[in-house]
């Protein structure tokens, strides 16, 4: 039988769902929490924030704004992040596109026998 101590389980929780670390010019670091590590209350509010994104007349730049300042660990960061982007649409979704491309669950692969 295989034994774990919980900071192994913690090294590997980060490793498969680590942040998303987006730096500025000025050496800023936006840290992306993955959406599997946010508190409950947090990964809900996300995913409405997603569900936007297939809504009619909305604000596709304002709701990646929000994902991005509900996903960041520091505010200050989030919003220099966001104010980086000049509100160009193209590079605010690449920024989400990156954030849940990192935060993308693997899908279980088959087992060999």
């Amino acid at each position: 039988m295989a034994n774990f101590t919980l900071d192994d389980i913690r090294a590997a929780a980060e490793a498969k769902y680590g942040s998303t670390e987006i730096e500025l010019a000025d050496g800023t670091v936006c840290k992306l929490i993955n959406p599997l590590r946010l508190p409950k209350l947090k990964r809900d509010e996300l995913t409405k924030i997603g569900d936007k994104l297939e809504g009619e007349d909305v604000d596709q730049a304002e709701v990646f704004a929000d994902a991005i300042r509900l996903a960041s660990d520091n505010a200050l960061a989030a919003e220099k992040l966001i104010d980086a982007c000049g509100g160009d649409l193209a590079i605010l979704a690449q920024v989400f596109e990156a954030y849940t491309k990192g935060a993308q669950v693997g899908e279980a692969s088959a087992s060999q026998d």
